[in-house]
């Protein structure tokens, strides 16, 4: 298969220059999810691309992926030497199983390196961050990588202080992400950060994404974590009668009798199903929907309280700090468009 071509064909000399480096054996979604995000972003209501676009790699040339699909590339090298970026303003260096070996390599970190010294930013997608460590570039600095992976980070590099939980870090100029839609989460925060909110919400409805997430979310949604460690979806009907009735009074006694168990056996069975109590899961099925209606009404904070089974408004605001460290003022004013 012919390589697919990523790079700006005619790059406007007064625009930022975004360069995504990759090796052999990236993930494709780590790449094309944020280089759609930096394509497609427009400034203000001109329409015009707010940024060039280039895909790098060590020698150039098709770079193959974890698909089928290969990726065209130019020569890192030469981006450093202005044959033909003449300033790069973002670094994005790509992740995927290949990063293992490209952290050997002693020329890609070394250009990372000193490519990073010149750059407003320099940014990581999943395993592209154990690149980023190798350079030693974030020596001291909070990071994050794919959950799976961020024991490893933590363990190999001792003076990375790794974050299991959060979406993306930003550390002064060094931003990492988790992977795959964390990175298009990351591209959408660079987004924010340069233009503003409204072109980044703008490219969140165009990528069909429910909402922009924050660097604080969790790289696992309730929802999701419940499936997971529920795996054999023994109570995922009681999980739906709980979002189905988040409104009223529900007490482990009422999600015993759901599920045909006295309150302490089944108590037992859920934590050791699920990883979590009865009570706080519930909770979090509650602040979950809360962050929803902040977001998509206008509903006041004391209805959003009663529609979500907080007893008051402060009883909200407790939750949010618990699971969320912020306000449900502050997750508003920070998400909601306009």
């Amino acid at each position: 298969m012919p390589p697919f071509h990523a790079n700006s064909p005619n790059p406007a000399p007064d625009k930022p220059n975004v360069v995504f480096v990759v090796y052999p054996g990236i993930v494709l979604l780590d790449l094309v999810g944020p280089l759609h995000v930096f394509s497609r972003a427009c400034e203000g209501d001109t329409g015009d691309l707010a940024y060039n676009t280039h895909v790098a790699s060590i020698a150039g040339g098709p770079v193959p992926t974890n698909t089928i699909v290969q990726i065209d590339t130019v020569p890192l090298a030469g981006l450093r030497d202005g044959a033909k970026v003449a300033k790069i303003d973002t670094l994005v260096v790509v992740g995927g199983d290949g990063a293992r070996v490209a952290e050997t390599d002693t020329r890609l970190v070394r250009e990372i390196g000193e490519l990073s010294t010149s750059v407003r930013r320099t940014c990581s997608i999943c395993c592209g961050a154990f690149v980023l460590a190798q350079a030693r570039l974030l020596d001291g600095r909070r990071a994050v990588t794919h959950w799976e992976d961020c024991s490893q980070l933590a363990d190999r590099f001792p003076n990375v202080q790794v974050e299991e939980d959060p979406i993306f870090i930003k550390d002064g100029s060094i931003w990492t992400s988790a992977g795959i839609t964390a990175g298009i989460d990351m591209a959408l925060a660079l987004v924010r950060e340069d233009l503003g909110a409204a072109p980044a919400f703008h490219l969140a409805r165009s990528l069909v994404t429910p909402m922009i997430r924050s660097a604080g979310q969790s790289q696992f949604s309730s929802d999701l974590a419940r499936q997971t460690r529920d795996a054999e979806g023994e109570f995922a009907p009681l999980h739906d009668w709980l979002r189905g009735n988040l409104a009223h009074s529900i007490s482990v006694s009422d999600m015993a009798e759901r599920c045909s168990m006295s309150s302490r056996s089944f108590s037992r069975r859920y934590a050791a199903s699920v990883g979590l109590t009865p009570a706080n899961s519930l909770e979090k099925m509650r602040v979950d929907a809360a962050r929803n209606l902040l977001i998509e009404t206008t509903l006041s904070f004391k209805i959003i309280a009663k529609a979500c089974g907080f007893r008051d408004q402060e009883k909200m605001r407790r939750a949010f700090h618990r699971h969320l460290r912020t306000s449900p003022s502050s997750y508003q004013s920070m998400f909601r468009e306009g």
